[in-house]
């Protein structure tokens, strides 16, 4: 394995345009950026175009935004020009690049990365004596007892009023 891929770390970015753009200029500035990370060494795996959408809060006098996500692995050094690009861009909302450091998070981020390639996600299945355990405390007496503390609790509010 050579230096610069031990060097390579695992990346999210995801960024709001303007909604005042047309979808050509739109596309322009997702390209753009997509250019800045092949340009500088970085690998794209997969990228999540999330539309058109409206913000939580107004942001620069704007109640929606076009959102987008990338999902990458690059060199440390690319993040700076990342984020320097976005800050000197009038038409970009908000912007946030996330970096998987663990292994855990690694496995995280391609799992993200699986689910926005429309890739099957492996099914959890409860095994057979999980299943039973359900069924049975379903039925259990606990449930029933439950139902007598809420008349206990509802006999003490009255008795408070």
């Amino acid at each position: 394995m050579s230096e610069q891929q031990a060097q390579e770390r695992h990346y999210e970015t995801m960024f709001i345009i303007k909604p005042t753009l047309v979808e050509e200029e739109i596309k322009a500035k997702i390209d753009f950026f997509k250019e800045v990370i092949t340009k500088n060494n970085g690998m794209i795996e997969t990228c999540l175009d999330m539309g058109m959408r409206t913000l939580a809060y107004e942001i620069k006098k704007n109640y929606r935004g076009y959102y987008f996500v990338i999902y990458f692995k690059a060199q440390p050094t690319l993040i700076k020009e990342l984020t320097r690009l976005y800050r000197i861009n009038e038409e970009i909302l908000r912007f946030i690049v996330i970096y998987y450091k663990t292994k855990r998070e690694q496995k995280a981020w391609q799992t993200l990365v699986d689910r926005a390639n429309k890739k099957p996600e492996k099914q959890r299945t409860l095994k057979r004596d999980d299943v039973s355990k359900e069924s049975t405390e379903s039925s259990s007496p606990q449930s029933q007892l439950s139902d007598s503390n809420e008349t206990d609790t509802s006999k003490e509010d009255t008795t408070k009023q």
